[in-house]
């Protein structure tokens, strides 16, 4: 795998699936058909997490770091109102089909990852090189056999939270605490709990710019944990923040201006 995708999604309530679950009239606002699943919810468990599959996909940010002849360091966004749902889903896995990079994700096990499995299922999305485990006739089938993207514990898709807190809900670690600690940016300007409100309104560029500082974040926590393990020499682990640090000051946007200037 010469290629590493990172990713991060974005949520809101997916409210043409709530109206059609609870049979609720159309003319009923798109703030209240979620409140409505927010109560039950709470009634249910005491918060108002949604189902995953009830999470619609509003923003998918990744980071590809790619080697070789097409190396670089490419940072962007598969995002409504410019693709809807299923072509941000559809595009996604797309890339995997293309690259077969090594993902990487914070808690994308127990959170990303099964939406897109509920939210692709929905949509008819086929992703033939996502769900590869081993039982194909290709010439590298034995090779996903024993590393795929599925299996909790094979490193195709690398969940750094889940690794990192030895599989252990109560060991886990909050990206933006962990990140703040290792001299990082963190999460800046808002956090998941307040996609919605956003949502609503309309501060959809806010919503995907916080999803791409928080994708960078994990890169960056990604790199710190290949110094650790002895995948990158501290001379290589240097020469790599750097590189992403001047790969971003390159983009003129607000979000990397705070984001660099945050960056101890």
């Amino acid at each position: 795998m010469s290629a590493v995708l990172v990713f991060d999604i974005e949520t809101i309530p997916d409210v043409a699936g709530i109206r059609t679950l609870h049979d609720l009239p159309e003319e009923l606002a798109d703030a209240e058909v979620a409140e409505l699943a927010f109560q039950k919810q709470r009634a249910k468990n005491g918060s108002d997490f949604l189902p995953h599959h009830l999470q619609r996909i509003a923003v998918i940010s990744c980071v590809l770091r790619s080697h070789g002849e097409d190396g670089g360091f490419k940072v962007w966004s598969l995002a409504e109102p410019k693709h809807g749902e299923a072509e941000i889903i559809r595009r996604f896995f797309s890339g995997i089909e293309k690259y077969t990079p090594q993902i990487v994700s914070w808690n994308g096990g127990g959170f990303d990852l099964p939406v897109l499995h509920y939210r692709g299922l929905i949509h008819g999305v086929e992703a033939a090189r996502y769900w590869e485990m081993g039982e194909g006739d290709g010439y590298d089938a034995r090779d996903f056999k024993w590393n795929n993207y599925i299996s909790r514990y094979h490193m195709r898709h690398l969940d750094l939270m889940d690794l990192l807190a030895m599989y252990q809900p109560r060991a886990a670690a909050p990206l933006d605490q962990l990140a703040k600690l290792m001299g990082l940016p963190g999460k800046l300007g808002m956090d998941g709990s307040a996609v919605w409100g956003a949502w609503l309104e309309g501060k959809i560029d806010d919503i995907r710019d916080y999803c791409e500082t928080d994708v960078v974040n994990t890169y960056l926590v990604y790199l710190r944990f290949q110094l650790m393990r002895g995948r990158l020499s501290a001379t290589e682990h240097a020469a790599e923040v750097a590189f992403v640090r001047s790969q971003l000051q390159l983009i003129d946007a607000p979000h990397w201006r705070e984001f660099i200037a945050a960056w101890a």
